[in-house]
């Protein structure tokens, strides 16, 4: 029956899985997927809730509008995954990988992706919200004219990243690589930017930033202000 429901604490492997999904089971409740190769496979609009999924190769596997709620899956593998429209919400993606992956529209809510590489995915009106991301790969990522809030970028790959006109609501981006990403008309008054150098404020010309900020950067060069 569509929709139906795996029963919760099963144990499944490729073959169960997609004989479930033929069947109309769409929903999986806590279910052990761990370190199984689901790749390639057709697994669109599922729905993911409290299950193991750590090691888990999804490459190239269509999880168009799936949902995943708290699930674990640190190191899975969603290389050229197509991930357009899905959701997840409380999710330790630890060290994910995403390289290439179809993001369009996804989001992610409340998860933790310190470590996780989006390099090269389609991305378009991708969505991060309080989340931490602390030494991802963010490469050439665009963010422009988004409000970005209460992400942790600390220690990320940002190089090329495009930041203009965005908004910054408690975030950090401490020791961040900033190698060309574009910030101008970005509002970072609520961004944790660390110890910033002269050098690397350049890197921010043309964004706005508190006055507590700009004290920092002068600080750190030796400036005194009063």
């Amino acid at each position: 029956m569509k929709g139906a429901v795996m029963n919760p604490g099963q144990r499944l492997d490729r073959d169960s899985l997609r004989a479930a999904f033929d069947e109309g089971t769409r929903h999986f409740v806590e279910c052990d997927l761990e370190s199984l190769d689901l790749s390639r496979m057709d697994l669109a609009g599922a729905t993911f809730e409290g299950c193991s999924l750590p090691g888990t190769d999804f490459t190239g596997t269509d999880l168009t509008e799936t949902r995943w709620l708290r699930c674990r899956a640190q190191r899975a593998r969603f290389t050229a995954a197509k991930l357009g429209e899905a959701r997840f919400e409380t999710c330790d993606l630890t060290a994910a990988d995403f390289t290439a992956a179809r993001l369009g529209e996804a989001g992610f809510s409340g998860c933790r992706l310190s470590g996780a590489n989006f390099f090269d995915a389609a991305h378009l009106d991708l969505a991060f919200h309080q989340c931490l991301l602390i030494g991802a790969n963010l490469r050439a990522l665009i963010f422009r004219k988004l409000t970005l809030e209460g992400l942790d970028l600390s220690e990320a790959d940002l190089a090329g990243a495009d930041f203009r006109d965005a908004v910054f609501v408690n975030c950090r981006m401490r020791e961040a690589s900033l190698s060309d990403a574009k910030f101008a008309g970005a509002d970072l008054r609520g961004c944790d930017l660390g110890a910033v150098t002269l050098s690397d404020a350049a890197r921010f010309r043309g964004a706005t930033i508190s006055r507590d900020q700009a004290s920092e950067i002068l600080r750190a060069v030796g400036l005194k202000v009063r």
